[in-house]
């Protein structure tokens, strides 16, 4: 062979040496057709000229890179651009990008909660929606939950204020700890139980004569009394809720505010708010149900 670059012919051997591509790669690119030989030889071997080896080392690029066959074909055929090609293919390479940030943030997830072969399903299944089908699961649990209420009364505000709470999307790289949230959540608004008592307290603050007092009273009080290991009905917790409200109501009276504020005082619903914190990625709230059943237990043992 010439060592002139304009005449040399390679062999698939040879291009395969000079490539480090394997014979049975470039071989199956050739019958591909990504690669025709430029002439054969007397024995009715394959020979490429030294534009073929250009055309192969491109083709090896966009291999690489992941471009599908399809599409290097029209590259190589100059059928359409790299630019193009390129731009269709950042695309698809941001979805899949995603898609194992998903993945490996649920597995993350699972290691950290031990969780059962069927929440690994159900976790990954609930990761894996798109943004629209996330925000379809909170919209039917709000359709459900505030159906017939009107929305310009405290009880709709509550729920559109719900309905809207979600982010749009997950993050591009969620922690496990977003993911966890996520997954409780849709688990949360799924429950029936949960959307029973969500309707129930709609419908209460709807009502008007039930809706919770107002201002609520400051359970500061409750909540030291909860960590002190006080109980509810012991002689010192009379003393603490005389500081909490009004100490000339009567038993009957604070009975009938203890109904009110437990119509209103769920942990399911204040656990609703705890997750929507975390997919928000606030400073998690100090939970204050607990302190406002604590009261409640007070208020009813007072009589």
């Amino acid at each position: 062979m010439s060592v002139d670059d304009r005449t040399e012919l390679f062999t698939i051997g040879q291009l395969a040496h000079r490539t480090g591509l394997t014979v049975r790669t470039i071989r199956f690119w050739s019958d591909q057709g990504l690669l025709p030989p430029t002439t054969r030889s007397g024995g009715g071997y394959r020979l490429y000229d030294a534009a073929a080896v250009a055309r192969l080392e491109l083709l090896r690029t966009l291999r690489d890179l992941g471009v599908g066959l399809d599409d290097v074909r029209r590259i190589l055929d100059r059928q359409t651009g790299v630019t193009d090609v390129a731009r269709a293919h950042v695309r698809a390479l941001d979805v899949e990008i995603r898609t194992l940030r998903l993945r490996r943030a649920v597995l993350r997830s699972v290691v950290r909660r031990g969780s059962t072969t069927e929440e690994l399903r159900l976790m990954h299944d609930l990761a894996r929606l798109s943004a629209r089908e996330r925000q379809q699961i909170i919209d039917d649990f709000v359709t459900e939950v505030f159906a017939g209420i009107d929305p310009g009364s405290s009880s709709g505000g509550i729920g559109a204020a719900m309905r809207g709470a979600i982010p749009a999307d997950l993050p591009d790289d969620p922690t496990d700890e977003e993911v966890s949230a996520w997954v409780e959540l849709a688990e949360l608004v799924g429950d029936p139980a949960f959307r029973r008592r969500a309707r129930e307290m709609a419908v209460a603050g709807a009502a008007g004569e039930d809706s919770p007092p107002e201002p609520m009273p400051d359970v500061t009080p409750a909540r030291d009394a909860l960590t002190a290991g006080i109980a509810p009905d012991s002689p010192a917790a009379r003393e603490i809720v005389d500081r909490i409200v009004d100490p000339g109501l009567s038993a009957g009276q604070r009975v009938a505010l203890a109904d009110r504020m437990a119509t209103f005082t769920d942990r399911r619903v204040e656990r609703y708010w705890q997750l929507v914190g975390v997919l928000h990625q606030r400073p998690p709230f100090p939970p204050m149900v607990p302190a406002v059943e604590w009261l409640i237990e007070a208020l009813r043992a007072s009589r």
